[in-house]
């Protein structure tokens, strides 16, 4: 393993919808970040407790457990990880919810690109 492999960045993508799943992995493994996806919330919480991550992209609606449920878990376990939502929920409340749990940002879905995305990951782990 180089150097620069070593030194790459961790994303963990929580995505139910395979098609934007795909497409940020597509992206973020281009722009040289390893990337991890889960299809929903339990194999989030299952991918944490497994391997480390830089940064967690998380969809809020997601079958078995959704995002809420996840960032309530991670806080309840102490997991120290930053997190951007992607979701279409762009209720204020919804927004007041997880800014309570703690996240880093949180994305609008319908208003933002794949690339918007991967910008905003750049920043926060600045890159």
């Amino acid at each position: 393993m180089n150097m620069e492999e070593k030194n790459k960045k961790k994303i963990l993508v929580g995505e139910d919808e395979k098609a934007i799943a795909g497409a940020l992995q597509n992206k973020l493994a281009f722009e040289g970040f390893d990337v991890v996806l889960a299809e929903n919330g339990e194999e989030v919480l299952k991918a944490i407790e497994k391997e480390k991550f830089d940064l967690l992209l998380l969809d809020l609606i997601m079958p078995k457990l959704d995002g809420f449920a996840v960032l309530k878990e991670m806080k309840e376990k102490k997991i120290i990880l930053p997190v951007i939502i992607t979701s279409n929920l762009g209720q204020e409340e919804d927004k007041k919810r997880v800014e309570e749990l703690g996240v880093a940002d949180y994305l609008i879905k319908s208003n933002v690109s794949i690339m918007d995305i991967v910008l905003k990951i750049k920043e926060f782990l600045k890159i």
